[in-house]
């Protein structure tokens, strides 16, 4: 049997939603229901094919139609596409590349120093005792040779550190880069100057370790924040490279979409996508806005009704005139939307960060004041004095503070992983431990965001609701359309149906056996005369409606067998999410494009707490932001590029794994499983997360505790001086308790 062409569009086309109000519900406030005699039913399988006058059409008739006038004016108002397509002049884009540039860099600088290390290791006197070596592998110069590869070490791993502190000093807030330019240029100075007569002892491999140490963090931590830029580029993607534009003498001719013009006329083929925004000036077709819109159902599209470049054009051809170009249209204006979110939503301090400031000021004030009390009041030489103001400066700033979080975010990255759950923004998903709102988008989110069979009603009792959608799906086996495929994927068995034949606009049929099984729209259910009995009950039918619902009536030999409901499918996992969610005092928002009726039937079958509906894709940002305003910490799920903007506003952006890529570079946390439930399981890890995360600091921050007065020499009249190369050791103790602490969170953490 040869397999139709043709594709049915949406069986409830929807007014344009550019001119819809939105609507703020909750699940508990009826609204009116629709009469079964509703236009948003007329057109189930409103096809072009051979039957299709859409694909007849000339586009010579198209020079007459526009007036020459309003042609020769568009060219004088063109926007160029370049701005979209030129994406390596665009800032915003090269930011991702940055991002990718500062993270290679830190892993270059990383290796590099560790093999310098080596040697520094070797030639250091604090290890050559430690380890019995003596003079045995003491040469003439050494110390020299110590001092130029610590120099490399210092000027070359340092950089970055310097860079930064010269930032954060500018911006009047002191941090880690702070601390760690403090510990290590006192190192250096001060080992320097011992390394050409001062008397001391030398710090150079607490230096290059140190370096070391933060290189290895801060690298770890820029993987785990990267890409959320990459986001722009993807959205830029979606547009075609070229359009089959028609000319001033009717004829075709391909072209870069950025030679577009407004008001010029492209032809969209079945299956291509929309290369600009446009209105359609001739044809008829479904078009699949979904991953731009949310609108979960595909668009019936006939003259003057708006399309949106990027969008899918399912079937019969279209004649398109190109409303918008560059930075006005639609997909520009979401790179826009989303880049703002991103470069306005607020960073939290880390909490190593604060922990560093606070050891800056104690790392300062601790030298000078040690220096002081042993120059100044016990007259104690100046070797003496300077090497214990040292020995507190470089004590201060612990190798643990600089692992202390990346080493848990290293594992905890790992196990979330496992878990299907991938940590983009480590500072959002630290954050999350905080939220009380929890934002759904309903396409592909909640739902599966393709068309299922939710009702089978037979209207003859000698036919059972299994034998209507086995004759159902046997005739619809023959199309594509998402209703066809929402039919044929419910049934468990199929007949062999022949001569299909699609009814434009109003449905399909074919015979199988000796039954003509036809499909249709409850317009042409009515165009034919066909009216219920005097037993039917119009209620049932009325509610589906009510729903938002796609109906769709079985005919037998011209008789009314039944009638199948469709719906986008709600996930089993969906209920499970949002009841524990709610048990754990989280609000529960459904955000959506879809009309109001679907969005209320799946806001009640789920008892969220609050839904939103036909919200535009631009406007979702700011719904975000309003409930932000309202006191609530926000986390977004969605997976649409009309999701994007509204992820990067949240305080917790969280992508659907099975979406869209645009929608997954946006968000600050994916789940690959495209499972609700993983939302909890994210929570769950975040808690647990930020607890190791105190831990360790708690480790690292203890350790100066104990260390720094030690340091100081507060128990000299004891007879006790902590030396620098026991604070060495406490140093690389309490690393090793940071490090082991962040592994034991692997083994806790439940699978």
């Amino acid at each position: 049997m040869k397999k139709s062409n043709h594709k049915h569009p949406k069986s409830m086309p929807k007014e344009n939603s550019t001119l819809k109000d939105n609507q703020i519900n909750s699940p508990a406030t009826p609204s009116p229901a629709d009469t079964p005699d509703t236009t948003k039913q007329e057109s189930h399988h409103k096809i072009h094919g051979k039957h299709s006058k859409a694909d007849k059409h000339d586009p010579h008739k198209y020079k007459h139609k526009i007036n020459d006038s309003e042609i020769d004016e568009s060219h004088k108002t063109a926007v160029s596409h370049d701005s979209i397509h030129k994406k390596d002049h665009d800032p915003k884009i090269n930011h991702g590349n940055h991002h990718i540039h500062m993270m290679d860099d830190y892993k270059k600088r990383f290796w590099i120093c560790l093999i310098l290390t080596i040697p520094v290791f070797i030639l250091s006197p604090m290890v050559q005792e430690l380890l019995g070596l003596g003079e045995s592998i003491r040469f003439f110069g050494d110390s020299y040779i110590l001092f130029i590869i610590s120099s490399v070490v210092f000027f070359y791993g340092g950089y970055p550190f310097f860079r930064g502190f010269s930032q954060e000093i500018k911006s009047i807030n002191p941090g880690m880069m702070t601390l760690i330019t403090v510990a290590i240029t006192t190192a250096y100075l001060y080992s320097t100057a011992v390394v050409f007569g001062l008397m001391g002892m030398v710090f150079f491999l607490e230096l290059v370790t140190l370096v070391d140490i933060m290189l290895l963090g801060h690298w770890i931590e820029m993987r785990s924040v990267m890409g959320a830029s990459q986001a722009l580029e993807k959205l830029v993607q979606l547009l075609p490279s070229s359009a089959h534009r028609i000319n001033h003498q009717g004829k075709l001719e391909d072209v870069p979409i950025s030679e577009l013009m407004i008001n010029d006329l492209v032809l969209v083929k079945p299956g291509e996508k929309i290369p600009a925004d446009g209105i359609v000036k001739e044809g008829e077709s479904s078009v699949d806005e979904s991953l731009l819109t949310g609108e979960s159902h595909p668009i019936h599209k006939s003259r003057d009704l708006p399309v949106i470049g990027g969008s899918i054009n399912f079937n019969g051809s279209l004649t398109v005139m190109v409303s918008k170009t560059g930075k006005d249209s639609f997909i520009a204006q979401v790179v826009e939307l989303v880049s703002q979110a991103q470069e306005g939503k607020s960073h939290t301090q880390d909490l190593a960060n604060k922990a560093a400031m606070w050891l800056t000021i104690i790392a300062l004030l601790g030298g000078a004041l040690t220096m002081v009390i042993w120059w100044g009041i016990y007259q104690m030489d100046l070797a003496f004095s300077l090497e214990r103001a040292v020995t507190v400066m470089v004590t201060t700033c612990p190798h643990a503070l600089g692992l202390a979080i990346p080493l848990v975010v290293a594992v905890s990255t790992a196990i979330s992983a496992k878990k299907g759950l991938l940590i983009r923004n480590r500072n959002a998903f630290e954050s999350s431990r905080g939220i009380n709102a929890v934002i759904f988008d309903k396409t592909g989110t909640l739902t599966q965001g393709e068309l299922g069979v939710s009702d089978v009603i037979s209207l003859d009792e000698s036919i059972t609701e299994g034998e209507l959608l086995k004759y159902a799906a046997s005739v619809e086996s023959n199309s594509e359309h998402p209703i066809a495929k929402g039919i044929f994927s419910a049934a468990d068995e199929i007949l062999p149906a022949k001569e299909f034949y699609a009814i434009p606009g109003k449905g399909v049929k074919g015979i199988i056996g000796e039954k003509e099984v036809e499909i249709v729209s409850l317009k042409h259910l009515k165009e034919i005369k066909i009216e219920f009995d005097d037993s039917f009950d119009d209620s049932n039918l009325h509610k589906l409606f009510s729903q938002g619902k796609t109906v769709v009536f079985v005919l037998f030999n011209g008789e009314l067998k039944g009638y199948i409901a469709l719906a986008d499918i709600i996930r089993k996992e969906s209920l499970l999410a949002i009841r524990e969610l709610q048990n754990r005092g989280i609000k529960c928002i459904m955000l959506t494009g879809d009309n109001v009726k679907v969005a209320q039937w799946v806001a009640q079958e789920l008892g969220l707490d609050e839904y939103m509906a036909e919200v535009l894709p631009q406007e979702k940002a700011e719904k975000v932001s309003e409930i932000q305003k309202r006191g609530f910490r926000v986390a977004m799920t969605g997976d649409g590029i009309n999701d994007a903007p509204a992820l990067a506003q949240a305080d917790v952006g969280i992508a659907i794994g099975a979406g869209t890529d645009i929608a997954m570079e946006t968000a600050d946390i994916v789940l690959v499983k495209s499972n609700p439930l993983d939302v909890v399981a994210l929570l769950d890890l975040a808690s647990r997360t930020y607890r190791k995360m105190a831990e360790n600091l708690v480790w690292a921050t203890g350790y100066n505790a104990f260390a720094i007065p030690l340091a100081a020499g507060i128990l000299y009249g004891q007879g006790i001086l902590l030396s620098p190369a026991m604070g060495a050791i406490l140093m690389s103790l309490s690393t090793v308790i940071v490090a082991l602490n962040a592994q034991l969170f692997k083994y806790k953490t439940p699978e």
